[in-house]
């Protein structure tokens, strides 16, 4: 008799577990912005039941099965009841998703299938015959499974579905994340844990992540991942780690998610056996082809190489005498039997090129421009130093108009607090994106040359570093999310505003109540310059301590090559501060177009934002506000502590409309970024006034510790930099 009561407690505690994992889920940030919470509002609820009774779709590809996947699980949390997939011409007001090949005749009429890309979509509401349908419709499977996506999210804003007319396509053909993921699962610069790629059980073992990692992509448009670390390993290049590549690949494949792989450029000494890897040796040459041509063998969609190199110690052509040119070609030509192309980074700097490292990249690709292969793409990070809080527009941009440039953005936050501070991204990929070029007059936007509509290139991209691994909410700080999240909605489309894209976020990963929508949208846009104004004000840049980038450290001054030493940047002095990058000093100002060596160059016209980028300048100069240039440091780096209190508020009045978990969560994070804001301040504000011997201006708190007590920091365990194993 007590044996099936037993069994019964046992099936009941399970069910508990289940039910009680799921709701964690859904309030741990595992779920990202598909949590699909059921529709709260109950007119808006019983509204959509009656235009979504059931679905028409057709059965078959992979793809097409991971869309009614998708929409079963997304329409049936949403409205709450079960999801009924019939025939179109049935009585009921239907959901239509089709391809338009196999769209019914007497909707075909509605759409405009030549408006549309390969990976485009439309969607659209009909009335036909007294019944209501939303058609979700596109040239191919690709563009199906984001307007099915699309169409989920509509649900998720609460948006009305009467007179939808949506016809949206990619701008962008390559939109990619960057990992960079070691295979001992270290992440360089990650902040969120390990790499979530476990090739230990790879390939015989698929964690569920992997699948959720490609619907969080493919929801928002991204359709490329390179797995590892530009630093790159060449064991990845094997057959036995080939094999494990395959397997993602296979399973990405029906989320139109195309695998890359970064190639180490002396592979072919290390796992080939070859004595060298100069790019013109015949050997070098068929062993690439080689190597190629396995790769497409097992992977028939394999995207490409990423290359980083003679950077940073990395390997290059350059070791050989010869060029990124030589190195580019060479990769691309293998690549090209196969329709893949070589992403060849422009991230490269010298100890031996005693000139600004702002100015390097540029002196070593512009002059090949049209010399590359149609397959090349050159990716080039958006400022022309290093991912800095903010810089200018990096000079490439629009200075090579025969070659493809691709933009590279970091969402993980090296130097921006890693993942505990708050700081909204998109506002700064908007920022770059907005920046004029001016290298075809005025509207030459950064956004028109990496769409290539500037100079009609054939193939466009944008990508960004990863700030994803395997804490629970993948990101580490929940509105991380949001960068990963705009970051994909960017690349689709690189005109969107910020806004909108912090307003969709938002209402998808926590709710759609107005009290709660607006004033974090507001705290959100205003969250990057905050973090400017703490750490970089007025043009100052990478002032970073040493290696883990955790922290000021402008007074490092002993490190082996000038350009990875802060005080290489702000130059300060008895004079002043700043880096002189006119006529009078490096000329870096002398790679960008007229119309902006004339506006950066004169003090009349120079944006304050990127003063002291520009000039190096007295310290007693005065400010458009009437202040010195001393006082206006102090007053922006307290500006930016006062920003995080105002976020602290803000955030506190949020505790009715957020979970209990995340809102403790976002509250334990703002009060560390918080105090490190003051020691910003405090650290950077202490060590110049040895320069400027000037008192702090009367509206910035006075500082915490003495200098000496910020100099002795020291963080050798500090996320994001791979551990020396003893």
């Amino acid at each position: 008799m007590i044996q099936p009561l037993k069994i019964k407690t046992n099936r009941l505690f399970i069910v508990f577990l289940l039910i009680s994992n799921a709701l964690f889920s859904m309030v741990n940030g595992y779920d990202l912005w598909l949590d699909y919470r059921k529709i709260s509002d109950d007119a808006l609820l019983q509204a959509y039941r009656s235009r979504v009774q059931a679905i028409h779709m057709n059965e078959g590809s992979e793809t097409l099965g991971v869309i009614k996947k998708e929409l079963s699980m997304g329409l049936g949390r949403l409205l709450d009841r079960e999801v009924v997939f019939g025939q179109y011409g049935n009585k009921e007001n239907m959901l239509v998703v089709s391809t338009l090949a196999h769209l019914p005749n007497e909707l075909k009429e509605h759409i405009d299938g030549s408006k549309l890309n390969r990976e485009g979509y439309a969607i659209k509401s009909i009335k036909q015959e007294g019944k209501s349908y939303v058609l979700v419709t596109s040239n191919d499977e690709l563009g199906l499974l984001y307007g099915a996506f699309h169409f989920l999210r509509l649900l998720q804003m609460h948006s009305p579905l009467d007179g939808l007319d949506i016809e949206e396509s990619p701008k962008v053909d390559i939109r990619m994340l960057n990992h960079w993921d070691n295979l001992d699962r270290t992440v360089e610069r990650g902040y969120s844990g390990f790499s979530i790629w476990n090739w230990h059980t790879l390939p015989d073992y698929i964690d569920q992540r992997y699948i959720d990692y490609a619907r969080a992509n493919a929801s928002i448009g991204i359709n490329g991942t390179a797995l590892t670390n530009v630093n790159a390993n060449g064991l990845i290049l094997t057959p036995q780690y080939l094999e494990k590549v395959k397997a993602l690949a296979d399973l990405f494949r029906p989320y139109g998610l195309k695998v890359y792989l970064t190639a180490r450029f002396s592979a072919p000494i290390e796992i080939g056996g070859l004595e060298t890897a100069d790019p013109l040796d015949p050997k070098v040459v068929q062993w690439w082809k080689d190597k190629t041509k396995q790769i497409y063998d097992l992977i028939p969609d394999f995207g490409g190489f990423l290359v980083k190199a003679n950077s940073e110690g990395q390997p290059g052509p350059q070791n050989y005498g010869r060029t990124h040119l030589d190195g580019a070609n060479l990769l691309a030509d293998a690549l090209a039997p196969f329709q893949g192309v070589v992403i060849w980074r422009a991230f490269v700097y010298s100890e031996h090129d005693p000139t600004d490292r702002a100015k390097q990249a540029y002196s070593e690709f512009v002059p090949d421009d049209g010399k590359y292969r149609d397959n090349v793409l050159i990716q080039v990070k958006n400022g022309p130093i290093d991912f800095q809080p903010r810089e200018p527009f990096h000079p490439m941009f629009g200075a090579m108009p025969k070659t493809p440039l691709m933009m590279e953005f970091q969402i993980t936050k090296e130097y921006l607090g890693f993942a505990t501070h708050l700081v909204y991204l998109p506002k700064l990929f908007e920022e770059v994106l907005r920046s004029d070029t001016y290298q075809k007059g005025k509207g030459s936007t950064v956004a028109k040359v990496v769409d290539g509509s500037l100079n009609h290139k054939k193939v466009t991209g944008m990508a960004g570093v990863a700030n994803i691994g395997t804490d629970a909410n993948w990101t580490g700080h929940p509105f991380g999310q949001a960068d990963w999240y705009g970051f994909g909605r960017l690349a689709w489309d690189p005109y969107l505003d910020s806004g909108t894209i912090a307003e969709e976020w938002l209402r998808c990963t926590f709710t759609n109540n107005e009290n709660f929508v607006e004033p974090v949208k507001k705290m959100m846009l205003e969250s990057r310059e905050a973090v400017v104004n703490y750490m970089n004000p007025l043009g100052l840049h990478h002032m970073f301590d040493t290696s883990h980038h955790y922290g000021p450290g402008p007074w490092v001054d002993n490190l082996s090559r000038p350009e990875w030493n802060p005080v290489y940047y702000h130059k300060a002095d008895d004079e002043g501060i700043g880096f002189d990058r006119t006529k009078t000093g490096s000329d870096a100002l002398s790679q960008y177009a007229p119309e902006l060596r004339e506006k950066f160059g004169n003090l009349e016209t120079c944006p304050e934002e990127y003063l002291l980028w520009f000039h190096h300048l007295p310290w007693d100069y005065q400010l458009k506000n009437g202040r010195t240039l001393w006082d206006g440091l102090g007053i922006k780096y307290q500006q930016g502590v006062d920003q995080v209190g105002d976020m602290i508020k803000t955030w506190e009045d949020m505790k009715p409309y957020v979970d209990e978990y995340r809102h403790n969560q976002v509250s334990m994070l703002l009060g560390i970024q918080l105090k490190e804001a003051k020691w910003w301040r405090d650290a950077c504000m202490l060590y110049f006034q040895t320069y400027s011997k000037m008192d702090f201006p009367k509206e910035m708190e006075k500082p915490e510790n003495t200098l000496e007590h910020y100099k002795s920091l020291q963080f050798p365990f500090a996320p994001g930099i791979r551990p020396t194993w003893n």
